[in-house]
């Protein structure tokens, strides 16, 4: 048995602790006291600051993120602020810092300004000794559920497979349920297929893209930030390595007449494999977090995840259902900081099934800014190995959000190349909720993520009585639809007939939160964050508008830019008409820190 951490690594850890150096986290701590001295830990480094000259670094942002990226973030975020110091590069002298450790470098994290760093106790020591080390801690772990893996219950050529007719315009084959039970075929009988819009599927690598299920499907970028390559082909040929994301990537994108067409099936897309399917080793987050910086560098306007956790056995420290609140967890944190540069964020909320003491949920789907998708059967009923809430978040979070048909799902095989299979799992309910997503922003491209969000969960099969089993319900992408332009002239119009100040959703919220108006015919708007006191905390909205349903995003900071105290707010709108009358609305929100 190898000796645990050495003498000297252990004193010079303390002797950190004790002069006020770099943070050692709690799970980094009880695995250098508990494993040999000689085995390599995979950590977050973070460090102190970006470095020198930052300001001059963010006044080109075209230099740090491509012009689609910027594009989306205008949805969100003030012209004169669509990149800040999470863009910048991590320093480059801070980087041969830890090289100079010895420690070897994996990923690096803009957003976090963080190093993944794989290192023996005592290099561990050494990073901690430097200067602009501010914490290190353990990455985290986490893995799919094997019960997601089924028998290819179909894996036939085309012509021989039933076919399953409709009155719309594609013939959707086999597949008609998955996508007709969330009410996709009107929006595609109305020429929406997502096209154009930017999708990002993250998975264990693609290792049949030349299935006729992707003839036509359009890939902008890929990258393997598991072998770190550019093409998403696993190296390893076993059977398993890359199976599961050509099933997932079909069930979104895939498109094949007469047999499977997915509900995003004309939208770009961009690949990364951010999972390796060994069965020893559990997948880490640093890649999730590393492909989601590419893929927003880009321009990724939605993205589909279907990853899950579970508990290991030393040495694998993993998190636990009690980190499910939506603040912990690396990803969960990264997914939110997503969301706030403008991209939907969708997850499959696991296969845990359901736990009478505790939520069963996978991170980032615990995110109250991440729409987390459970399963249903072909008719409807939750699937018994759907997970459910709530997130232990403060107040406790209903989870999961939506619901779609995560059994007898038709997908792509990943062994032959005109084969098609049935799994089950809430893997396939997510790209499915994803494709409806792509499909919304199509329509509403200027639309924020949580707009999109609240449109699905508002308009779903259980809205009225929201839990923790199936969340909102069902999707339906036609009311969803409906909600978000109820003045379009097209497919499915709805005219509003007086002005309306929705709550806010989230609600309560932190950091941010979404409020929607009513306007029934075009007028001047100011919409106003106040304290209980009625002083001005924040202008969302100033200026003329067009009538319809409009919304203004708060991210819980004041007119300065410093974040708001947690508390009670009045939000108003007020809205002067074409004839002069003037309409005053309130409403309350909470802002919990």
């Amino acid at each position: 048995m190898k000796p645990v951490l050495t003498a000297i690594a252990l004193s010079v850890l303390f002797a950190q602790w004790a002069s006020g150096g770099a943070t050692i986290g709690t799970r980094l701590t009880e695995a250098l006291r508990s494993t040999s001295s000689d085995r390599r830990h995979l950590i977050w480094v973070y460090f102190t600051d970006k470095g020198s000259d930052v300001l001059q670094k963010t006044a080109a942002p075209s230099l740090l993120v491509s012009e689609r990226s910027l594009e989306r973030r205008r949805n969100v975020l003030p012209p004169d602020k669509l990149v800040d110091e999470t863009d910048v590069p991590v320093d480059a002298g801070y980087i041969r810092g830890i090289d100079a450790t010895g420690a070897e470098i994996r990923l690096l994290s803009r957003w976090f300004n963080a190093a993944s760093v794989l290192a023996t106790p005592e290099q561990v020591a050494r990073i901690a000794a430097l200067s602009f080390v501010r914490e290190v801690e353990l990455t985290g772990r986490f893995r799919k559920r094997d019960t997601e893996r089924m028998p290819e219950v179909i894996s036939a050529p085309v012509g021989t497979l039933r076919k399953q007719t409709s009155t719309h315009r594609l013939d959707y084959g086999i597949s008609f349920n998955q996508v007709n039970q969330i009410k996709v075929p009107p929006l595609h009988d109305a020429g929406n297929a997502a096209q154009g819009v930017i999708v990002g599927v993250f998975d264990n690598g693609f290792r049949l893209p030349n299935h006729e299920a992707f003839a036509t499907m359009h890939v902008l970028a890929t990258y393997d930030f598991v072998d770190n390559k550019v093409s998403v082909v696993p190296v390893n040929t076993d059977a398993n390595f890359g199976d599961h994301g050509v099933n997932t990537l079909s069930t979104i994108g895939g498109f094949k007449p007469g047999v499977l067409i997915g509900p995003a099936h004309g939208a770009t897309y961009i690949l990364a494999r951010t999972e390796n399917d060994s069965s020893e080793t559990p997948l880490e987050e640093d890649k999730w977090v590393a492909a989601i910086e590419w893929a927003d560098s880009i321009g990724v306007q939605v993205t589909s995840t279907s990853l899950g956790y579970l508990d290991y056995n030393p040495p694998y420290a993993s998190w636990t259902w009690l980190d499910m609140d939506g603040r912990t967890t690396v990803i969960t944190r990264a997914a939110a900081m997503a969301v706030r540069k403008g991209i939907v964020v969708v997850n499959s909320a696991g296969n845990e099934g359901f736990d009478a003491t505790h939520n069963t949920l996978n991170a980032p789907a615990d995110g109250d800014s991440v729409l987390a998708v459970g399963a249903v059967d072909p008719a409807g009923n939750r699937a018994s190995f759907s997970s459910v809430g709530p997130s232990t978040a403060n107040p406790p979070r209903i989870k999961p959000d939506v619901m779609a048909q995560g059994m007898s799902v038709v997908v792509a095989s990943a062994y032959n190349t005109s084969g098609y299979v049935m799994p089950q799992g809430t893997s396939f309910s997510c790209p499915l909720a994803a494709g409806v997503v792509a499909l919304l922003v199509k329509a509403n491209p200027t639309a924020p993520p949580m707009r999109i969000i609240e449109a699905m969960k508002l308009t779903a099969g259980n809205a009225a009585a929201p839990n923790n089993s199936v969340g909102w319900g069902v999707l339906n992408a036609v009311a969803a639809l409906n909600y978000l332009n109820p003045t379009d002239t097209g497919a499915f119009p709805t005219q509003p007939r007086a002005y309306a100040l929705s709550q806010n959703y989230p609600n309560p919220f932190n950091p941010g939160t979404s409020i929607t108006y009513v306007l029934p015919e075009a007028a001047f708007v100011t919409l106003t964050v106040c304290d209980l006191l009625g002083r001005t905390v924040r202008v969302l909205v100033d200026g003329q508008q067009p009538g319809g349903r409009r919304w203004a995003e708060w991210d819980g900071r004041d007119a300065r830019g410093m974040p708001a105290a947690s508390g009670a707010y009045i939000y108003r709108l007020t809205a002067a008409g074409t004839g002069g009358s003037q309409t005053v609305l309130t409403n309350r929100m909470m802002l919990i820190r």
